[in-house]
């Protein structure tokens, strides 16, 4: 009898046992980012904000069926993790449908006046060039730009040539190569090093059917685990000092190998002045394909308010562990936002300053 009733007493007592560790475990992953640090192992937990925070919901709904809420070690437990969970939902919250958008979306545009991007991380080692070929041609972007091309992605790119009258390539074996292809005429086009000396980027203006010029950052620095996050950091914080000095209007795309949340993307927005079509919409999640649990937004186009937003999409899987990213854009000269632009305090521009200058330090320059 005892036996019997021992039992599910013993059951709940390891139910107990293991919300209270996982619970915890996911307040630690929550308050890691904290830490001033550029170690991958700690700004890693930027990116899946949105799985920690189901992790913490599923514990604070799990708890009062296994402890006493009156008991003051289930409060000391409980209140660390709804403080969590509360943390990460204000994090993520800007990247839903209920936050007010950032960049002002428009139904029509004039034909010469638009300016439709793909951007796709094809993975080198994804040998399915026929299906990116097949949704290239269906969607038939302005501008593709196609990061981790490699000589063979080279070779199968080929066709496409026949297409865009307008090429950049530069594959490299080692997983930072790119091409950029284009309908529109590119202005000088250049190849550059920002802060690795294997790892190009490119800048390069796109004339419009209209005659208006824009300026164009194509991106894809190295990721944690590869690496910390300082070189990355620099890269992308270089390119937004430069938006904001250039006069014409920019769109900075790629592979950013970082969450849109982060402190570092938020930095970049607010030094040079870009909006995020993802604000107010939804997260729009590009990697991982393979991961349908895991998957958080690493592809990104941002753009300055000279621009309206058309249409926003994750593209269907082409073989590679991310999915295509397509914007479609108006430019519009008397543009402005409807939310508030992003604008850098003075302590956030020297603290651009300061995580630029560490960037090139980390990486022996």
């Amino acid at each position: 009898m005892f036996r019997m009733c021992g039992e599910p007493t013993r059951m709940v007592g390891k139910v107990r046992l293991a919300v209270v560790a996982v619970g915890s475990v996911a307040v630690v992953l929550t308050a890691t980012p904290f830490v001033p640090s550029n170690q991958w192992w700690i700004r890693i937990w930027d990116f899946p904000r949105l799985q920690v925070a189901a992790v913490l919901l599923l514990v604070l709904f799990a708890a009062p069926f296994v402890m006493s809420l009156r008991d003051r070690r289930s409060a000391a437990f409980i209140g660390p993790v709804a403080l969590a969970l509360g943390w990460q939902a204000y994090s993520v919250a800007p990247y839903t449908p209920f936050h007010p958008t950032e960049a002002e979306a428009v139904l029509r545009c004039e034909e010469d006046s638009r300016l439709r991007l793909l951007a796709l991380n094809v993975k080198a080692g994804n040998k399915n060039a026929d299906r990116v070929l097949a949704l290239v041609r269906r969607i038939a972007p302005d501008l593709l730009l196609l990061v981790e091309t490699d000589r063979w992605w080279a070779r199968q790119l080929e066709p496409l040539e026949g297409i865009y009258p307008h090429v950049v390539a530069h594959p490299r074996d080692n997983g930072y190569g790119f091409h950029l292809f284009s309908r529109f005429e590119l202005v000088e086009p250049e190849v550059r090093f920002l802060v690795e000396k294997d790892v190009p980027s490119i800048k390069t203006g796109v004339s419009l059917p209209s005659g208006e010029v824009v300026d164009f950052y194509g991106l894809h620095p190295k990721p944690p685990p590869i690496q910390d996050t300082a070189e990355r950091d620099a890269e992308l914080l270089i390119v937004g000092r430069e938006v904001r000095k250039e006069a014409a209007s920019s769109i900075v795309a790629g592979d950013l190998n970082d969450v849109a949340w982060s402190q570092t993307n938020r930095l970049l927005q607010e030094t040079s002045g870009l909006l995020d079509p993802r604000i107010g919409r939804g997260p729009y999640a590009t990697f991982n394909a393979n991961w349908p649990l895991l998957r958080w937004p690493l592809d990104h186009v941002f753009f300055e308010d000279a621009f309206r937003l058309l249409a926003i999409a994750v593209l269907p899987d082409v073989g590679s562990d991310h999915f295509p990213f397509f914007v479609s854009l108006c430019y519009v000269s008397t543009a402005s936002s409807v939310g508030e632009q992003p604008e850098a305090a003075p302590s956030e521009l020297e603290a651009a300053e300061e995580a630029i200058e560490e960037g090139h330090e980390e990486a022996g320059e």
